[in-house]
């Protein structure tokens, strides 16, 4: 790899200019594998966009690459982009025939370890990864639709995200060609990312060996690292050194190009802080530097992919093309959230910006504490741990706390608090507050948990923003003085009335706490500082303000009116003499909004037994939906009731315990394992592991190995199953299944079946709504038929089809074409169709009846071992919606 020599920048006049020679004999350096695939896609209106596939054996690796470019001969920028960690290139193939169609030649490759490609993974080293990278460049700079600045020197530009958005910074330090970059939700220095101020990010260190394809798909000294630290719950010095100089820390003097850092406010991963660091490192080098704070984050939440693909275009058409009018945006973008929309329930947002980049620290305002010396515990084994944000699950929680709803959990004992007085004035935080605090261990090290929360006027409620928690290894040393503690970055607005809460915990679901028991002692040394960043001016709502206050509103007003509901309706009491019955509906009733008489639910009534699988049919518009929103709770009906297991059904129920839903599938992470999804998602129900009966529910969903595989690799069979073993957890006794095959092919269906079957054998119930009639028939013990929001007909599967002019005939031996065509020319015979299996006969019947039927078969030799009636689930539906005339 060359090393990095001092240059000017060729961002300043995007000149070609001469810059020396690249080593001779690149083919020696990068053999293609075969002629590769061209494939090419066009949109109305744009060039068609080609795209080439090829494997490139780069150092003795294979690498997988696609390689697109429109038509024509003038030539052009390159752009290279990367995936995020987990993925391949696969992910980044919308924004790279974008930005082909755009005028650029693109490449994209799956990174070592990942996808299709070979090697290690080695994070990004630079003899690695980043070199890998540089062979990338290399092969640009001889394709004649590319620009060169020099020989062997190609116009280039790097972006991806995450793990994608690392190695464009690295490449930026270690490979002089590069001409300009847009790094997206990545790290600075990834020891301090995973390893923050000494304390182990374990939840996140164990997603990325998982997503990763396990300890032993990594580099060795990578995975050594990792179970050293993961076993000793403490970062050492070397591991420390090991991530650092895999990091774009470690050439932060050599990154002197234009640079748009995208960064996400949702990110617990790589939280703001990293961005700041590089844009402070790369502007002090005197590069052109934007910095934008996105909607969301590895957390989850808004990616604004969009806008900021459109974005990274407009960056590289300045920086690239040369384009000077092309406008690259401010130096400093916030997205802020503004309420939610009421036709879709989406969240509304707003940009900030200015014309400078403000840092975490500027315009601070201090806001005086209350409250003394305090003492709490870190508990023996660190448990139970406060929650802050939940790798994967935090991102929904995280934007839900923007507009005023928040869920965090700090144990009694376990922390200590410290409270402003009510602001007068609504004020917002825009950087990382701090505070100066005495801080003593009872033995060792103490490790605390900072974070900063928005309790409204009662005090009844705390929403912690971007449910982002700052982690502090205070050692003997530090103890007893004065200290400053950063706390998270956030862009949040504080109402008026609202106060400050400083909390500082012993222990934090995502990281690892000393295990041994001991007491700490806080106190306070000065206010909370907060950032204000004045100079950042707010876009002008583009939506009346009724858009965004009326939701508000009427969230407000359902929450008193449910209140109020509640206190006035007492819960009907227990009936014991439905104990043991898992469903009974009497008399249920429920009308369409703003209808005085229109019904989606009327008086339906009907009982479900323990060990049934239960199919409910029905048209659309039949009413399945609703009473199955009724049953779960969601919508209160507006007569007659639901009992489960003897007691009333009413939202948030206690005995909605015993009850597991699927509907219209899960959402599941793609670069977590099968098995770390379903343990995330009971640990956010808050209830113990050890009722999660997880081996008993997996073992009916028949998942076997494909547990330990990324959620990405599974096909829809596998999610789907995956989906019911969700909610299958805890062993509901009764679980409804809504559309459980939607999307899958027949031998997927047959495996789902299964599944049902085997958890109502024991003992459990089953209701599934399906449009699937065959498949119902044959899973399903019991039919509940609805049309027009009543009941219709419900009874044994049998009883409900038993009846009809179809009948079966089943033979000894199979029955020959020959014989088919006999009987269905006899007399009163509409017609004979063979089963699959050749042994079985089904013969409608048009005007004879079944004895004569079974002289004539006699009369025909056939050697006959059962006829009875027969009627597909099909025609009996059809008939029953039709009201018998069919």
């Amino acid at each position: 790899m060359e090393t990095p020599i001092a240059r000017t920048p060729r961002w300043r006049r995007l000149l070609p200019r001469a810059r020396g020679r690249w080593a001779a004999g690149i083919a020696a350096l990068v053999v293609l594998a075969g002629a590769g695939t061209w494939t090419a896609v066009a949109d109305d209106g744009a060039p068609a966009v080609h795209r080439q596939d090829r494997m490139m054996r780069v150092d003795g690796v294979s690498l997988d690459t696609s390689y697109f470019t429109t038509g024509g001969t003038g030539r052009r920028p390159a752009v290279l982009i990367g995936h995020g960690f987990g993925g391949s290139k696969a992910e980044t193939r919308a924004q790279a025939e974008q930005l082909a169609a755009d005028g650029y030649a693109v490449m994209t490759w799956s990174a070592r370890g990942f996808g299709k490609s070979g090697g290690k993974i080695s994070l990004n080293a630079p003899d690695r990864e980043v070199r890998d990278v540089s062979r990338l460049i290399d092969w640009l700079a001889g394709r004649p639709e590319v620009r060169l600045d020099a020989k062997g020197d190609p116009r280039v530009g790097i972006t991806g995200a995450s793990y994608g958005g690392a190695v464009s910074l690295l490449a930026a330090g270690y490979d002089r060609r590069v001409d300009a970059i847009a790094p997206e939700i990545t790290y600075w220095n990834l020891a301090d990312a995973l390893f923050p101020d000494g304390v182990f990010k374990k939840l996140w260190a164990g997603i990325f060996v998982t997503t990763g394809g396990g300890c032993g798909n990594f580099e060795k000294q990578l995975c050594a690292m990792y179970e050293r630290v993961a076993v000793s719950g403490k970062p050492d010095a070397a591991a420390r050194a090991l991530l650092t100089e895999r990091s774009p820390s470690a050439v932060a003097d050599r990154i002197k190009v234009p640079a748009l850092i995208v960064q996400g406010q949702t990110d617990s991963l790589f939280p703001l802080g990293q961005a700041d660091a590089m844009a402070k490192a790369i502007k002090a080098n005197g590069a052109p530097v934007a910095v934008d704070w996105i909607a969301g984050g590895h957390d989850g939440g808004d990616r604004e992919t969009g806008r900021v693909r459109q974005r990274v275009g407009d960056w590289f058409d300045r920086y690239l093309k040369g384009d000077e009018g092309a406008a690259t945006g401010p130096a400093f973008r916030v997205t802020r959230t503004g309420g939610i929309d009421s036709t879709d329930g989406a969240a509304l947002t707003r940009g900030a910006g200015s014309d400078t980049y403000p840092g975490l620290r500027s315009g601070p305002r201090t806001v005086a504490l209350r409250g003394g010396e305090q003492k709490f515990s870190n508990p023996a084994g660190a448990n139970p741990p406060a929650i802050s944000a939940v790798p994967g699950v935090g991102g929904g929680l995280a934007q839900l706390s923007t507009l005023g709803v928040g869920l965090s959990i700090d144990f009694p004992g376990q922390y200590a608090r410290f409270d402003s007085a009510p602001l007068t004035a609504s004020r917002r935080i825009t950087g990382s507050p701090t505070v100066r605090v005495n801080v003593k261990a009872g033995e060792g090290d103490a490790v605390l948990f900072g974070k900063v929360y928005d309790v409204s006027p009662d005090g009844k409620q705390q929403v912690l923003p971007s449910q982002l928690v700052a982690p502090f290894r205070i050692t003997p040393a530090q103890q007893g003085r004065p200290l400053e503690l950063t706390l998270p970055a956030v862009d949040h607005e504080l109402d008026s009335g609202h106060r400050l809460r400083l909390v500082l915990a012993a222990t934090d679901l995502g990281y690892a706490s000393p295990a041994a028991p001991t007491t700490y002692t806080v106190s306070l040394d000065g206010p909370l500082t907060i950032p204000t960043a004045p100079g950042l001016t707010t876009a002008a709502a583009t939506l009346p303000w009724w858009t965004w206050g009326l939701p508000a509103a009427a969230v407000v007003i359902a929450a008193v009116l449910l209140l109020s509901t509640r206190r006035r309706t007492a819960t009907p009491a227990p009936d014991p003499a439905l104990a043991d019955v898992p469903l009974q509906i009497t008399g249920l009733s429920k009308k369409y909004a703003k209808s005085a008489d229109r019904y989606a639910v009327k008086e339906l009534s009907f009982r479900v037994e323990k060990g049934q699988v239960l199919g409910l049919l029905g048209p659309n518009g039949a009413g399945k939906t609703t009473t199955l929103r009724m049953l779960m709770g969601l919508i209160t009906p507006d007569d007659g009731e639901i009992r489960v297991f003897g007691r009333a059904i009413r939202p948030g129920a206690p005995v909605l315990s015993r009850v597991g839903s699927f509907v219209e599938g899960a959402g599941f992470l793609p670069h977590l394992s099968g098995r770390a999804n379903l343990e995330l998602y009971w640990r956010a129900t808050g209830r113990p592991a050890e009722d999660s009966h997880m081996e008993e529910a997996l073992e009916i969903a028949g998942l076997g190995d494909a547990l330990a595989r990324a959620v990405r690799t599974y096909s829809q069979g596998m999610r789907q199953r995956l989906a019911i073993a969700q909610a299958m957890l805890g062993m509901p006794d009764l679980l409804i299944l809504d559309e459980p095959t939607n999307g899958l092919d027949p031998p997927q269906i047959r495996e789902m079946r299964d599944v049902m079957i085997r958890y109502a054998a024991g003992g459990r119930t089953v209701i599934v709504s399906s449009h699937l009639l065959s498949e119902v028939e044959q899973s399903c013990t019991h039919l509940v038929v609805m049309d027009r929001g009543r009941l219709v007909q419900a009874g044994p599967v049998a009883e409900i089809t038993g009846s009809g002019d179809m009948v079966l005939v089943t033979s000894a031996e199979e029955i020959t074409e020959p014989l088919v065509e006999k009987i269905a020319a006899l007399a009163g015979i509409g017609s004979a169709v063979r089963t699959d299996d050749a042994h079985g006969l089904l013969v409608r019947l048009d005007g004879a009846t079944s004895p004569q039927l079974v002289t004539e078969l006699v009369r025909l030799d056939v050697p006959l071992t059962g006829v009875g009636p027969h009627r597909r689930l099909e025609d009996a539906f059809l008939t029953l919606i039709s009201g018998g005339s069919a």
